[in-house]
């Protein structure tokens, strides 16, 4: 496949303006200026009028939220916990693989082309919750970095989580590592990976945390948790293990390149500095944290301070839109709120849900770039309609813009969705599953 005329954006510094890029199978092997030089025998895609970008990267989310939005809207996070626990509690296989297809193919739509997930929901009479997610990926057609979630800290211990949605220890990690066994796939280029991810602080036991690492640099798999979402959360840990959040996570093995956080806001200089110092990852979430009142991210102090960093939407249940492409623009429009017009350019908050995305899962050498011999998980956006056809620079007119139409979306070389459509979901049908898993979950609930 050749597509050409596009504008093309590398993110690695160079652009080409009526550029094109050839894929041939699932690898990316040419990249350049004008039209390619050997068009005999490729299927050619006019991309006149439109952006080329790499495939976004999801840093952090949580599928199976898909079906519980709109719920405690106006509550902090601690309140939003409480209530949403209980409809959680009764999610199952048949929930968590209907929400993961609802959330992933949005994610689709807007321009994602890889995405983690945080699991750590394992109702006992719930069946294979994780492999519902995964088989979901695998419909869609994403590539996908789940991770194995936990909490053992329930409400009887001190924890925030209602006892019945907590496991044994034990439990964890005989499943931790079964996941490992069942799905991961560390070849290169490999459409699925895992993680483990005990959940947060506040939900889990410091054993399971010091354990759970242990475990994944046994296995060679990544590490991921919550951490410093807010004040709540940094009280708690000062009241109950006298340090910060970070001081804590770190005395039980948790910073280095094989680990990374979800939302990292309430920071010191002393972390933001540790957080660099160590290659330790940080997913910023802007439209959850605005949605949540937690705060903003010191996106431009963790970058300059050597982090690396990614863009995550987080659950659909604290930002019900599930767009990976507003979180570009939010990651821009928050960073400079908070530290003026030059703290984040519209090139560098595209490079956030690409290479940064990238990077923080320890992929920035197959994807989150346009380059020859990296995977070719491609975005391209029309660009040449009435919101954006004036807009002088065609990456301001992606960022700061109104959404674009998704002409073509490639994932390994395979066309995910095509003219704003996602070709491999029913999106009418699957909207109704939503609904009835939602409504059923509540009454669950009571």
């Amino acid at each position: 496949m050749i597509i050409e005329g596009a504008h093309v954006v590398t993110v690695t510094g160079e652009e080409y303006a009526g550029g094109h890029v050839v894929v041939d199978g699932n690898r990316i092997t040419a990249v350049g200026p004008g039209p390619a030089p050997d068009r005999e025998g490729h299927q050619v895609v006019d991309a006149r009028g439109c952006l080329l970008t790499p495939g976004f990267v999801n840093a952090h989310n949580h599928l199976y939220q898909w079906v519980t939005r709109g719920l405690a809207v106006d509550s902090t996070l601690f309140e939003w916990l409480t209530t949403l626990y209980p409809v959680w509690a009764g999610i199952d296989e048949h929930a968590v693989h209907v929400g993961a297809r609802g959330a992933l193919a949005q994610l689709a739509r807007t321009g994602c082309t890889t995405s983690t997930d945080h699991h750590y929901v394992f109702p006992r009479e719930g069946g294979d919750v994780l492999g519902a997610e995964i088989r979901a990926a695998q419909e869609v057609g994403l590539r996908f970095h789940p991770t194995r979630g936990s909490m053992d800290l329930g409400q009887r211990d001190g924890g925030l989580p209602p006892d019945h949605v907590v496991e044994d220890r034990d439990e964890i990690l005989v499943a931790s590592e079964a996941a490992i066994d069942r799905w991961h796939d560390p070849a290169p280029g490999a459409m699925l990976r895992i993680g483990l991810a005990p959940c947060s602080p506040f939900s889990v036991t410091g054993e399971l945390m010091r354990e759970s690492a242990e475990l994944a640099r046994r296995r060679g798999v990544r590490l991921h948790t919550h951490l410093s979402e807010t004040v709540d959360e940094d009280d708690y840990c000062r009241e109950r293990f006298g340090c910060s959040p970070l001081e804590y996570v770190g005395s039980l093995g948790w910073t280095g390149e094989d680990v990374w956080f979800a939302h990292a806001i309430h920071l010191d200089d002393s972390a933001v500095k540790k957080i660099g110092d160590t290659g330790t990852g940080v997913a910023h979430c802007p439209s959850s944290n605005g949605r949540l009142g937690a705060g903003i991210a010191r996106t431009r102090d963790l970058l300059d301070a050597g982090a690396r960093v990614g863009l995550g939407v987080d659950g659909a249940a604290s930002n019900e839109a599930g767009s990976l492409l507003e979180e570009v623009r939010h990651a821009l429009l928050f960073a400079r709120a908070v530290g003026g017009p030059t703290a984040l350019g519209v090139r560098d908050a595209l490079a956030l849900a690409t290479i940064g995305g990238a990077a923080v899962l320890g992929r920035a050498d197959e994807i989150g770039s346009v380059e020859a011999g990296k995977l070719a998980d491609l975005a391209l956006w029309r660009l040449d309609g009435f919101a954006h056809a004036d807009v002088a620079d065609p990456v301001a007119a992606l960022v700061l813009g109104a959404p674009p139409p998704l002409e073509l979306l490639l994932v390994n070389g395979r066309p995910v969705v095509e003219r704003d459509r996602v070709l491999t979901v029913d999106e009418d049908a699957l909207a109704h599953e939503a609904t009835a898993v939602h409504r059923a979950l509540l009454r669950k609930a009571g």
